[in-house]
């Protein structure tokens, strides 16, 4: 099978695997367990934040966030398509008690004027603003690179207002890779930042969530309360720290990829899509001969798997377990499949 529904779909390198058979461990719920410290730490200078929490998942690092910035009652501002607000089953509102305010951006980017007129004014009628968030790349916006420009200028207008920002940095290193921005200048437009280690960086399991160290200390009490207190959590923290240290760069060859799926399938006739809006390693298009459905079931009879993300959108995302043949070949077989 050609796999290309998600880059959660990576396994193990070799080195991780090792890196987990000889992990350190102790309990993490006590704070023993080295291998997971010692990733916190790592994770903490590489998002250039005073410390960090290891999370099971992403969806628990985004919501743990939410309940430690917010109180029941408040709003949260965010974008209309952001994975907070699209895929993570209404957590914001079951758990924290919070009002989304979703607002539509551009390729995923909020406009900062558009986030200040949002932000809620003093009245007994309103809920009061309690948090911006944002995503970086932006899934299903196509993987797109949000600009730092529009981050600072979001930052800027927070910082008028008091209000903290999160970041679902899902995907954060996948934007860096991109635009040669560091890292760190993005986590500088944010009071708190969640990425995972188990998308394009290949990890098993695992995201991390940091911030402030005060904000970190509250954030594992709500970590504990929503279940996600591990023990020997070295076990996987050790392929994280493996993650962080060897996959970084090789993101680029996602990206590469992505970029030569995205052009051969803009030239067939039936779809229509333009593959200079490809940023990273998502590619979303839209058929314009056959329906998704269609297109996905035929892609699947013929080894290739796909996520329809839309009645007229169908998204092929590139990871490390797929190839340049792999890629040739499913341009080959969406060609076939559309006749031309």
């Amino acid at each position: 099978m050609i796999d290309l529904r998600s880059d959660t779909i990576t396994l193990p390198t070799g080195a991780m695997r090792k890196a987990i058979f000889e992990a350190e461990m102790g309990d993490d719920v006590y704070g023993e367990d080295p291998t997971v410290n010692s990733l916190q730490e790592l994770a903490a200078e590489i998002m250039g934040k005073e410390a960090s929490l290891l999370v099971p998942s992403g969806t628990m690092g985004n919501q743990v966030a939410i309940l430690t910035h917010c109180k029941p009652g408040t709003e949260v501002i965010m974008e209309a398509d952001s994975h907070i607000y699209y895929y993570e089953a209404a957590a914001a509102s079951v758990f924290a008690g919070v009002q989304p305010r979703p607002l539509e951006g551009k390729r995923g980017s909020m406009p900062a004027e558009l986030v200040e007129w949002a932000i809620r004014q003093d009245d007994i009628h309103l809920p009061p603003t309690s948090l911006i968030c944002l995503e970086n790349t932006h899934n299903r916006a196509g993987g797109t690179v949000v600009p730092i420009e529009d981050m600072r200028a979001v930052h800027e207008v927070a910082a008028r207002h008091e209000l903290p920002v999160h970041l679902d940095g899902a995907r954060i290193f996948n934007a860096s890779v991109a635009s040669g921005v560091p890292v760190k200048d993005y986590t500088a437009c944010v009071t708190s930042v969640q990425f995972c280690l188990s998308k394009g960086l290949g990890a098993p399991v695992g995201s991390i969530l940091a911030g402030p160290a005060d904000f970190i200390e509250e954030a594992r009490r709500w970590r504990k309360r929503l279940g996600g207190g591990m023990r020997q959590a070295g076990v996987f923290a050790a392929a994280g720290i493996v993650a962080l240290k060897t996959m970084v760069e090789r993101l680029a060859e996602d990206h590469n990829n992505a970029r030569l799926l995205a052009e051969g399938l803009s030239s067939l006739r039936g779809i229509d899509f333009n593959p200079e809006d490809v940023d990273t390693n998502i590619v979303i298009v839209k058929p314009t001969t056959m329906s998704v459905g269609q297109i996905g079931s035929e892609l699947e009879k013929r080894g290739i798997l796909t996520v329809v993300m839309e009645p007229d959108r169908i998204r092929f995302a590139t990871n490390k377990e797929v190839n340049r043949r792999d890629i040739e070949k499913t341009i080959e077989v969406v060609k076939e499949i559309l006749g031309e």
